[in-house]
């Protein structure tokens, strides 16, 4: 697949959707949109309305960190000791020496406080020094944010800068502007999160750039391996699968609650109702976004996420 760009057909709405669609309606859904083998399959809300990503922003900077490392901009292996990477509580010896790969795997064991963190996040951190850097995996906003930093040292640019460069500008993201991607300061930590705003047909795009191991209209945007590498089942975690490169991973079928999926199935996730679900073997791209740009919020759990997945999964039968 080369990419096809989803606001180049016309939008459609296929008979065996219409359940998930009304599904997904009653659930408090903003917007759905479900790409089958490159083609708008189905949409409920406007396509073009543009929010904050949330979380997805982490598997947005893991391409980035792909195109580095194939650069030779970036070293998995390097050390933050050896990268200069301190925080404000100050990191000791055994901190400063997890990897730049612990960090992308959240495996560091660095439980430093962080900016932009969920209540959850802070909740599921273990004690500070309880885990040595690669021995554990915490889903820890303090290594995202920090490998924004090592990014943008190792690539001399910052990451808003390098999305609509690198990838919103390859990929043709319509309903993308430059003001979308900005850095959030906090006073918790020297290491600020990098939130971007995307519209769900712009998402897509991502989505299909994935399904198309980063390549794009005979272009390769995102190394092939480092793709292929980025969805690999590394860590386990738990009732969501697995954990490769800031992008979850299917395990034994689980992913989300209520739902099996194939084994290729991986989603970029964010905070309230934010998916880009990507299964190749089905040539199936789902996004899903949830009202939380202004209050009040109306968000959407994973537990209803699963019942709109496998009322999608069930119209391909």
């Amino acid at each position: 697949m080369s990419g096809a760009t989803p606001s180049a057909f016309p939008l459609s709405a296929e008979a065996g959707f219409a359940p998930a669609l009304e599904l997904a309606r009653g659930l408090g859904t903003k917007a759905l949109l479900i790409l089958h083998h490159g083609r708008v399959a189905a949409t409920l809300g406007d396509p073009a309305w543009r929010a904050n990503v949330r979380s997805i922003r982490k598997s947005i900077l893991a391409a980035l960190i792909g195109i580095a490392v194939e650069k030779g901009q970036l070293d998995l292996g390097a050390t933050l000791e050896a990268l200069g990477i301190d925080d404000h509580e100050g990191l000791s010896p055994v901190e400063r020496d997890a990897t730049v790969y612990d960090l992308l795997t959240a495996r560091s064991g660095i439980m430093h406080p962080a900016g932009y963190e969920s209540a959850r996040m802070k909740l599921i951190k273990p004690p500070r020094h309880a885990h040595a850097p690669g021995t554990w995996w915490t889903y820890n906003n303090w290594d995202f944010n920090a490998l924004g930093t090592i990014y943008e040292r190792a690539a001399g640019r910052s990451v808003p800068d390098a999305f609509a460069a690198l990838l919103a500008g390859p990929l043709g993201m319509e309903d993308f502007v430059p003001e979308d991607a900005t850095h959030i300061h906090a006073a918790e930590s020297r290491h600020p999160a990098y939130p971007i705003r995307l519209s769900s047909r712009d998402l897509a795009r991502f989505g299909q750039l994935w399904m198309a191991e980063g390549r794009w209209e005979g272009r390769q945007i995102v190394p092939a391996h480092w793709v292929r590498c980025s969805v690999q089942p590394i860590s386990d975690a738990g009732q969501d699968g697995a954990y490769g490169y800031m992008w979850w991973v299917c395990r034994g079928g689980v992913h989300l609650p209520g739902v099996i999926l194939p084994e290729d199935a991986h989603s970029a996730r964010g905070w309230g109702g934010h998916l880009l679900l990507v299964v190749p073997s089905l040539g199936l791209i789902v996004v899903h976004r949830a009202q939380t740009e202004t209050e009040p919020f109306r968000t959407v759990d994973k537990f209803a996420m699963g019942r709109i997945i496998r009322s999608v999964l069930e119209a391909l039968r």
